[in-house]
C-alpha cells in the first residue's frame, strides 16, 4: 500500500507520509467527541435529525475515503469522496452554528485539513490520470 502511494506523482508540496498520522491523531478525536455531543443532543431532542445528518454522513464519506483511495486506488473515486467529505464538514458546520458554536469552532481545523487534502487529492487526480 505504502509503496503504491510512493509511486504516485505528487506536488511537489505534499505533507510527507508520516504528517497525515500526526494530524489525523488531533483531528479523529475532535470529530469523535463533536459526533457524540451531536448524538446526546439529537437523543434529548435539543436538535432534529436534519441537523446531525450532515456529521453522519461525514463519517460515512470519511471512512470512505482510505478504501476507496487505497483498496481501490482509484483517484477519481477518491475524488469525489474528499468531496463530499469536504461538503459534509461545511454543512455541518452551518447546521450546527446555531445549537454549539464550540462544535463548529472544533470542527475549524478538520475544515482547513481537508481542504488541502481536497486540493492534494486533485492534484494526485490530475498528475496521475
Amino acid at each position: 500500500m505504502q509503496q503504491w502511494y510512493k509511486s504516485l506523482n505528487k506536488p511537489k508540496w505534499a505533507p510527507k507520509p508520516m504528517v497525515y498520522g500526526q494530524v489525523w491523531s488531533v483531528i479523529y478525536p475532535i470529530i469523535f467527541i463533536a459526533n457524540i455531543y451531536v448524538l446526546i443532543m439529537f437523543i434529548n431532542n435539543t436538535i432534529s435529525w436534519v441537523v446531525a445528518l450532515p456529521f453522519w454522513l461525514n463519517l460515512l464519506f470519511n471512512f470512505a475515503y482510505t478504501p476507496a483511495q487505497f483498496k481501490l486506488r482509484n483517484q477519481l473515486a477518491s475524488l469525489i469522496v474528499i468531496i463530499l467529505v469536504l461538503l459534509t464538514i461545511v454543512w455541518s458546520m452551518v447546521m450546527i452554528y446555531p445549537y454549539s458554536v464550540w462544535v463548529f469552532v472544533a470542527f475549524i481545523p478538520y475544515l482547513i485539513w481537508v481542504s488541502i487534502a481536497t486540493v492534494l487529492q486533485t492534484s494526485l487526480w490530475w498528475l496521475n490520470r
